[in-house]
C-alpha cells in the first residue's frame, strides 16, 4: 500500500474545510501571547481526533502539542524480523499567533477583531496542520515512529513562543524538527528549500537620550536631545557601510524615533527603538559592539546622558544542510521534477511546480531556536495570489493564495511518510 498516497487523498478530501478553517481564524485574530480562544479552537478541534496525547496550555503559554504514535513501529518491535526500520520521531510546528495590524484587504472574511490581523498566514499554517495532523492520527496504524504537532503561540512578538516550548520540553526525544513558512512573494506551486543560514538573527534596541529642555528661542541655555538624535541615527548607519564586511548580510533600522513635542520648546528627551539583522553571529557581535561605541561617543560629542537596553532575541535560522538537501529531493520526486525518475513513475502532488534552494530571507524566526537544538529543515511555499498582486507579509493588505495550504500540508506529508513509514 502506497501510505503516501492515501495520505493525500484523505487530504485532498478535506481541502474545502481547511479553507473554511483559515477563513474562521482569519476572522478572529489575536496577537502574541493573548491567542487565548485560538488556543481553544484548535484544542476542541482535536477533541474527535484519535490522536495519542493533547496537552494544553503547554509552556504556559497557549502552546498545544498532539503525539500521533505509529503503531505500526510497535508491531515491527514484537515481529520475528530484526531487520526492521524503526521510524523517527519528528516534530512539525505551525504558529497561530496574529499581529497589532488594521486589516485593509476588503476580503468577505475580514478580521473581526479591531487592531488586529493575521497580515503574515499564520492561520493559514495552523489550518493545514490540523488537517494534515487530523489525517496522519487517521492511518498511524501504518506509521512507525512518532509525530509530534506543535501548535506555539507568539511568534511574532520576541522573547517569542518557541523559547517557553523548547523549556517546557516539547524537544525531548525528537530526532528531527520541521517547518513552513507561506510566502507572498513566491510564486505559488514553488518551494524553496534553503541549506544552512536561511534567515536573519535578530536584535532590538531602546535607546534614551537625556538632554537639558528648555526655550526654543534660547537653545545655549538648554541640550537639544534631538539633535544628538538625529546625529546618531545618521551615524548609526556608518555601521554597516564601514565596519561590516560589504559580503554579510547586515539591517540597523531605526523604527521610531519620539520627538514630538511643542515648535517653540526644546525637548528635555527622546527615545529611539529599533532593530538589527544580521546572517551570522560574527557580524552580530560586530554590530553591538560598534553600536554600543557610537552610544559612549554621543555622550561626549553632545554631553548628553544616555540609556541603552539592546536585547539579543532570535538567533540566525541555519537549516541543516543534509536534511535540507532531502526535503529538497523529497518535494521533488512526490510532484514529478526528480530528474532521475522515469516517466512512468506516478506524481503524487502535482501542485507542485517548482522546488529550489532560492535565496536567504532577511525576515527573522524563533523557529532559528528548534534548529539551535535539533536538525531540521524550515522551507516555504509560495503563496502568491492568482492575480499576481501581493502585499509584504505584516501590510494591512497581505493576501495569501489558499492553494498555497494543500501545497503546505501535501509537501509535509511526504516528509512525514519519508521518516515514518
Amino acid at each position: 500500500m502506497n501510505v503516501l498516497k492515501l495520505l493525500l487523498e484523505k487530504i485532498d478530501y478535506k481541502k474545502e474545510r481547511m479553507v473554511q478553517i483559515r477563513r474562521y481564524l482569519h476572522q478572529y485574530p489575536e496577537v502574541s501571547f493573548q491567542e487565548e480562544k485560538t488556543a481553544k479552537f484548535i484544542e476542541e478541534f482535536y477533541k474527535d481526533v484519535p490522536v495519542d496525547k493533547l496537552e494544553t496550555n503547554f509552556g504556559g503559554q497557549h502552546g498545544i502539542i498532539v503525539t500521533i504514535k505509529g503503531t505500526k513501529n510497535s508491531e515491527q518491535k514484537n515481529s520475528s524480523n530484526h531487520n526492521h526500520h524503526k521510524g523517527k520521531t519528528i516534530l512539525l510546528r505551525a504558529d497561530f499567533d496574529a499581529l497589532p495590524v488594521t486589516e485593509q484587504t476588503g476580503l468577505s472574511y475580514s478580521s473581526k477583531n479591531p487592531g488586529c490581523m493575521h497580515a503574515c498566514g499564520h492561520d493559514a499554517h495552523t489550518a493545514y496542520m490540523l488537517i494534515l495532523a487530523e489525517s496522519l492520527a487517521e492511518i498511524k496504524d501504518l506509521l512507525s515512529g512518532e509525530i509530534r504537532i506543535l501548535h506555539q503561540p507568539a511568534e511574532e512578538t520576541p522573547p517569542g513562543g518557541a523559547l517557553a516550548m523548547i523549556n517546557a520540553g516539547c524537544l525531548e526525544g525528537v530526532d528531527l524538527v520541521f517547518g513552513i513558512h507561506l510566502r507572498a512573494d513566491i510564486e505559488t506551486g514553488h518551494i524553496i528549500c534553503h541549506p544552512d543560514s536561511t534567515q536573519s538573527g535578530q536584535s532590538m534596541f531602546k535607546l534614551v537620550i537625556q538632554g537639558r529642555g528648555g526655550h526654543g528661542a534660547s537653545p545655549h541655555l538648554s541640550n537639544d536631545p534631538i539633535v544628538a538624535g538625529a546625529s546618531f541615527v545618521t551615524n548609526l548607519q556608518t555601521i554597516v557601510s564601514r565596519r561590516v564586511n560589504p559580503f554579510d548580510m547586515a539591517v540597523i533600522t531605526v523604527g521610531s524615533f519620539d520627538g514630538a513635542g511643542q515648535f517653540n520648546i526644546i525637548k528635555d528627551s527622546v527615545t529611539l527603538d529599533g532593530d538589527v539583522r544580521t546572517m551570522n553571529e560574527e557580524t552580530r557581535i560586530l554590530i553591538e559592539k560598534e553600536f554600543r561605541r557610537l552610544v559612549a561617543g554621543l555622550e561626549v560629542t553632545f554631553n548628553v546622558k544616555t540609556q541603552l537596553d539592546y536585547t539579543n532575541n532570535y538567533p540566525v535560522l541555519k537549516n541543516d544542510p543534509e536534511i535540507t538537501l532531502q526535503v529538497k529531493e523529497i518535494c521533488e520526486r512526490a510532484s514529478g521534477l526528480n530528474a532521475s525518475q522515469t516517466n512512468q513513475e506516478e506524481i503524487l502532488i502535482p501542485e507542485i511546480t517548482k522546488v529550489e534552494t532560492g535565496i536567504p530571507w532577511s525576515a527573522s524566526e524563533d523557529f532559528a531556536l528548534y534548529l539551535q537544538q535539533r536538525p531540521g529543515c524550515y522551507f516555504y511555499v509560495g503563496a502568491m495570489p492568482e492575480d499576481g498582486i501581493w502585499y509584504p507579509h505584516h501590510s494591512p493588505r497581505f493576501r495569501i493564495d489558499e492553494r498555497s495550504m494543500i501545497i503546505s500540508a501535501k509537501s509535509m506529508a511526504a516528509i512525514v511518510c519519508e521518516y515514518c513509514s
